[in-house]
């Protein structure tokens, strides 16, 4: 019998997928996370930048979030500006290449279906 990822009479929150999609659902998390991976160490308006169409309160409470969940590290430093790093955990490291396999998989399917559309 295949072991399954969604049990049949399981809720989905309680399941290994169910969590992984707990974390990284949403519009924003999974490009947050990506661009720290890229950069390593990004302040707030950086991050807004990169993203490009994504609000000021959307994007602090998606931090929020992800450094709640142990994603991310957010580091404060007492200065006049404030100053705050973002960077990600050990943790957050490791769904890094989750994303990167899914970014494979769209550029490899992306085309294929407009090109049965087409047909």
């Amino acid at each position: 019998m295949r072991n399954t990822c969604v049990p049949t009479g399981v809720e989905l929150k309680n399941t290994g997928f169910g969590y992984t999609l707990s974390l990284i659902g949403g519009k924003y998390k999974m490009i947050i996370l990506y661009w720290l991976a890229e950069n390593k160490v990004m302040r707030h308006n950086e991050l807004k930048r990169s993203i490009g169409i994504i609000s000021f309160k959307t994007l602090s409470m998606m931090l929020k979030e992800l450094e709640s969940d142990g994603l991310i590290n957010r580091k404060e430093f007492p200065q006049i500006p404030p100053k705050v790093e973002y960077s990600l955990t050990e943790r957050g490291q490791t769904l890094i290449p989750l994303l990167n396999m899914m970014c494979e998989w769209g550029e490899n399917n992306r085309w294929s279906k407009q090109e049965d559309m087409q047909q």
